[in-house]
């Protein structure tokens, strides 16, 4: 059997759970944690997480909620939406992201992969055009940090580095920003971090039982690991709401049940195959196209004016350009916050405050930093396949989306690091764990938190 990477941990990391009377706060919550219950604990963070989350943002003013649109013409038998709808109770004509259809006034397509739409459907159908998408995401972003804290546990058997690496996931990254907002992306975006945490966690647990003997005759079953496969059909199914994940794939090559890296990538492969076929069909069907045509007409015509001028787009690139990469990695590892020094010391004051996020997007190094605690693990533990997975996942797409022309619209920091976000996570929880609870891993998980609660106030406050 492959040797667990959660043995890597410290000795420390593995402490007893009965401590002697006398011992500091900091032991008697070690020793608390490790008593309790580990579904008990996940169920605090879910609720942890839907109450925070519910009062970041209480008006949620749904106003963007193009998959409530598309999950009605779904139950109309219909794949365009109506568009452009200006008057009643509830219209749409201010949506950029849909393509009219000139051989069908009133009507235009939505370019984003269907799965929210299908997913919101029941509700769409009790609720209609009134469903508040913004809702479903606060509700399913704090099923996400249930599920973080599941997948940690696997990685680590110290309970207080899990803690502290859900913790970091909940309120320390951009999944805070894109649950209590909903819109549209990043409705996608939390949807899709489910299904990436469901397969992820599947094929860790794969990993860490006895690989089963391959059966010694032929057929697709010598080849086929159901449980691997399984993974596979998850992770294509994130893939429907953010395509982008598909390049994480060669972490499911690393990392699961099946005994070798070929058999591993051919069950994960096969999974992920059947949910982009049916992408593809989709496109096809709807369009008559197999990729989505409004994507390129939302490359012409999205409005790009909260750019500054230097970074203007040149829209005669491919819509996914190296070309890109150099200006879009600025926003991704260096943009600052807008910084008035003429204004003070106050960080809060509307009016004029010293910092404020810029809506172009902040630098992961600012608003999440306690990402650099993956750093350590990519040094020391290299040569671990989980390691080496999850690293490859996150750098695949990271790439595929620097190339992209638009790095996220009007945000808080870098959305797109959601696509990443569980790969990444697995590395923060080795590093937290290699280096055990302490200063350095708190306080930059502490920091963390705090950019992002900056972040999230401002995000309200500006109506973002």
């Amino acid at each position: 059997m492959e040797r667990s990477i959660a043995t890597t941990a410290p000795r420390t990391a593995r402490r007893t759970a009965r401590l002697p009377a006398g011992q500091p706060a900091r032991g008697r919550l070690r020793a608390a944690l490790e008593r309790a219950d580990v579904v008990h604990i996940g169920v605090l963070f879910v609720f942890l997480a839907l109450a925070v989350y519910l009062l970041s943002n209480p008006e949620r003013r749904n106003f963007y909620n193009h998959f409530v649109w598309q999950a009605e013409a779904f139950l109309d038998g219909r794949f365009a939406v109506r568009f452009p709808v200006a008057e009643g109770p509830h219209v749409n004509a201010y949506f950029q992201d849909v393509m009219p259809l000139p051989e069908r006034p009133g009507f235009g397509l939505i370019p984003f992969p269907p799965l929210p739409a299908l997913l919101i459907t029941p509700l769409v159908a009790i609720f209609g055009l009134a469903t508040n998408a913004a809702l479903v995401a606060v509700v399913v972003g704090a099923l996400n940090v249930g599920l973080a804290w599941r997948m940690v546990t696997r990685l680590t058997e110290d309970r207080a580095a899990a803690v502290l690496a859900t913790l970091f996931f909940a309120f320390g990254t951009v999944h805070w920003y894109a649950a209590m907002l909903g819109s549209t992306w990043f409705l996608a975006h939390v949807f899709s971090i489910t299904f990436l945490l469901l397969a992820v966690t599947l094929a860790i647990d794969g990993n860490r039982r006895p690989a089963a003997a391959v059966p010694p005759r032929g057929g697709l079953r010598r080849w086929l690991e159901p449980s691997q496969f399984g993974a596979g059909l998850l992770f294509g199914l994130a893939c429907l709401s953010r395509l982008t994940i598909a390049f994480g794939a060669p972490f499911f090559a690393f990392v699961g049940a099946g005994g070798s890296f070929w058999r591993r990538a051919f069950s994960a492969g096969l999974g992920a195959f059947i949910p982009l076929v049916a992408l593809i069909a989709y496109n096809v069907v709807a369009t008559g196209h197999v990729f989505h045509p409004a994507y390129q007409w939302l490359y012409q015509h999205e409005y790009l004016g909260y750019l500054p001028e230097w970074m203007a787009i040149d829209r005669s690139w491919l819509i996914q350009d190296p070309r890109f990469i150099p200006m879009n990695s600025l926003i991704l590892l260096a943009w600052p916050p807008v910084i008035r020094p003429e204004c003070g010391l106050s960080l809060f004051d509307p009016t004029c405050p010293l910092l404020r996020p810029d809506q172009t997007g902040m630098s992961i190094l600012l608003t999440s930093p306690a990402y650099l605690l993956a750093l350590p693990v990519l040094r020391r533990a290299w040569r671990q396949p989980l390691v080496q997975g999850a690293a490859l996942a996150v750098l695949s797409i990271v790439v595929i989306n620097l190339m992209h022309f638009s790095q996220g619209w009007v945000q808080f920091g870098y959305r797109f690091s959601n696509d990443f976000a569980p790969f990444a996570l697995m590395l923060v929880t080795l590093g937290i764990a290699g280096l055990g609870v302490r200063r350095l891993t708190i306080g930059l998980v502490l920091v963390s938190i705090l950019v992002n609660a900056w972040g999230v106030y401002w995000g309200v406050r500006l109506g973002w």
